[in-house]
């Protein structure tokens, strides 16, 4: 690729398709939305196939300064923006560690990885030199790049993929979504009629960042069907199905690509139409051979208000059980043993997982593809939905989020492990987007305490 062309790929876009009225522009969609348990009835997320997205062309670009990110050191206040450079200097490529090591548990953070959001040269700078971390996640949309059978858009990424390239950071991509015209149900929240479709694009995008990508999430959540909306509905045998392929396709392009099958949503709720228990979905996903066709399996856990060390048993035993003001974790329901749902629990979740995984294939670890705790601190309110997040201080954020990643390393149980998010703070559309309480930089691209916890945590490999 030219410089010109990279240089205009790095730099923050002025104007690309502006959200009016409260509309989103299709680049700040966010497909992967963190998850409530379904069972206390949060309010409906809007459909992300509902928003049309246009055929747009290369983005014109001016350019603007740096967000405001924190200085070298952890936790420090924020500097005044720098201007963004004019072109990067060329430098060697390829410093992320690959094939990764299969004992070296993994360090990463999600993206917003949309290179007309925001400056992916400066991203990649402080995801790498300031937080310390090996990965970055960046949920890529099929439909986004494809909103027309012809119509290449691949400039949304190519920025973000060179960027990461450039600062030595391995690449996991989560690939999810289905161009509306490969479906004859409609909308984009469900795979493509014919799977081979899905599996071209993969071809695609390997070849063209040949080199760049180091793990592929095969689509997301689809344990509900706001996910994986299909005539057949939620079919665990029909994941397992359209995995394989997606395997075969990757590994035809470089066996040391890591699959992580898609992460299911913890959720409380099971009728077996509009969602699935994740737990009851992962068996039905082992009995129908899931192991076969993936290197590690997808989790994710959103950690609510309840600290990353509590078990579902531990819950009422908690000072939150009689303090918090969201009272999900806290019953009822209870189960027969006299417990809250295990998806209230971040690490039930991940044990539960472990443990039936591994009673398959003992080798077998979880990659967990989305954890992470929202606090609404020096906010009005929080998003609609997501009250937990008035329970959690901007310390026990950074608390929790450092004991999380600990434990996941000291468990042997998970290899990768994304924290979720580090820019969606000022780059959503306000406080009441979904993922804003969870970032460690807030809405005017400030450090949260979490920022300069996670730079000062120790990452053992």
């Amino acid at each position: 690729m030219k410089r010109s062309t990279q240089l205009l790929l790095v730099l923050f876009v002025v104007v690309l398709l502006a959200a009016c009225g409260g509309e989103a522009a299709p680049e700040e969609e966010v497909v992967d939305t963190v998850s409530t348990p379904l069972a206390i009835a949060p309010e409906t997320e809007e459909d992300p196939a509902e928003e049309e997205d246009a055929t747009l062309p290369p983005p014109v670009v001016e350019a603007q300064p740096t967000p405001t990110l924190a200085p070298g050191a952890p936790g420090g206040e924020a500097e005044e923006p720098a201007a963004a450079p004019e072109e990067a200097p060329a430098e060697e490529t390829g410093g992320a560690v690959f094939p990764w090591p299969e004992d070296r548990f993994g360090y990463g953070v999600q993206i917003h990885g949309n290179a007309t959001v925001g400056d992916p040269v400066a991203t990649m700078e402080v995801v790498a030199d300031q937080l310390g971390l090996d990965w970055i996640k960046v949920q890529l949309k099929w439909p986004l790049v494809y909103p027309e059978p012809e119509a290449e858009q691949w400039f949304f990424y190519d920025g973000v993929l060179d960027e990461a390239d450039k600062a030595g950071l391995n690449v996991m991509l989560s690939v999810v979504g289905a161009p509306e015209w490969t479906r004859a149900l409609g909308g984009e929240n469900g795979p493509p009629d014919d799977y081979t479709q899905y599996y071209t694009f993969l071809d695609e995008l390997l070849a063209r960042y040949a080199g760049r990508v180091h793990a592929i999430e095969v689509w997301n959540e689809q344990n509900l069907d706001r996910e994986w909306k299909t005539n057949e509905g939620l079919v665990p045998a029909d994941y397992v199905e359209f995995l394989r392929g997606a395997y075969d396709t990757i590994k035809a392009h470089d066996p040391n690509i890591i699959v992580i099958s898609g992460a299911l949503s913890p959720t409380g709720f099971h009728d077996a139409v509009t969602s699935f228990d994740d737990f009851i979905y992962l068996d039905a996903l082992l009995a129908a051979g899931m192991l076969d066709y993936t290197d590690c399996v997808g989790t994710h856990h959103n950690g609510y208000n309840v600290p990353p060390s509590a078990g579902v048993e531990d819950l009422m035993g908690l000072a939150e059980a009689q303090t918090a003001s969201f009272r999900g974790p806290f019953g009822p329901p209870f189960d027969a043993a006299g417990n809250p749902h295990h998806s209230w629990s971040f690490r039930t979740t991940l044990e539960g997982y472990a443990e039936k995984v591994q009673a398959v294939d003992p080798d077998m670890r979880l990659c967990v593809t989305e954890f992470g705790w929202a606090s609404s601190e020096g906010y009005e309110r929080p998003p609609d939905g997501f009250g937990f997040a008035t329970d959690n201080t901007l310390e026990e954020q950074a608390e929790y989020i450092v004991a999380a990643f600990q434990q996941m390393r000291n468990s042997g149980d998970v290899w990768l492990a994304f924290l979720f998010n580090f820019d969606f703070g000022n780059k959503g559309s306000g406080i009441l987007d979904d993922p804003v309480p969870y970032s460690i930089i807030d809405i005017n691209g400030i450090p949260r305490p979490a920022f300069g916890a996670v730079a000062a945590m120790e990452k053992q490999p």
